[in-house]
Parts: structure tokens; sequence; C-alpha cells
């Protein structure tokens, strides 16, 4: 399979905590892909309205706005469903990864981030996505 350029990719990066956007920002540096970032629910989807990205990587635990609820928006509307969705968490109870699976989320990873783990998830699903629009 061809590789598939990820520069055209744009990821938005959602967490109500300053200091988890920063880390995942810098984990995601070495990804060629466009960076934008919201610090909660509502913003996300204020950024999502003004231009779409590819992936969406979304905390659940936040104010305003829950990345379940966030979730959900882009996940019911025809416009934004095929935006991909990796929920970030630090909640282990198997009732969440339920309401995530519920709410048409893409992937999970649990906090703390593993670099490695992120970088190849979101690799992996972006490549996905951008084969995938191009058959449309």
């Amino acid at each position: 399979m061809p590789e598939v350029d990820l520069s055209t990719a744009s990821i938005l990066l959602v967490d109500d905590n300053a200091q988890n956007l920063e880390l995942m920002q810098a984990f995601l540096d070495e990804l060629p892909c466009k960076l934008r970032t919201a610090s909660d629910g509502v913003e996300a989807i204020e950024s999502i309205d003004r231009e779409q990205p590819d992936l969406v990587i979304l905390d659940v635990m936040m104010p305003r706005m829950s990345g379940f609820e966030v979730c959900q928006k882009i996940k019911s509307q025809p416009s934004t469903r095929d935006i991909v969705v990796i929920m970030v968490t630090a909640l282990n109870e198997v009732s969440d990864y339920e309401r995530a699976v519920e709410c048409g989320t893409n992937d999970f990873i649990t906090k703390p981030v593993n670099k490695l783990e992120l970088i190849t998830r979101v690799r992996t699903l972006l490549e996905l996505a951008l084969v995938k629009q191009s058959f449309e």
C-alpha cells in the first residue's frame, strides 16, 4: 500500500487542562499534520463548525460540554460523522467505555497518554480516513 500523505490532514486536540494539551501537541509534533486546540467541548464544536478536522482527540471530563456530548454531536450530524474521534480518559470503568462506544467514538486512549500509542493510533486512523476519502 502506498504511504498516505498526512501533510494535508488536520487534528483538533480538545482538553480543558492546558498541560495535557501541550503534552499531546508535543507528542504529535512529529506528524506533518496541522494541529489546532480547543479548551472545552463548546469551543471544540465551534472550531469544527468553522473548519472540519480529519481527526479529533477528545478529553472525556470537561466543563460546559463533556467529551461524550461532543462525540455524540459530531457523530449525529451527516456533515461531521466521518470525522475520526479518539477519546482520552482517565476513567477506567467499563461503563465509561460503553458510553463512549454508544457515542460513536472510533478509539480510546487512557491517561497517562503514552507517546508511541498516541502517534500510532492517530497515524493509523488518519491514514484509514484519508484513504476512505480518496475513494468517495
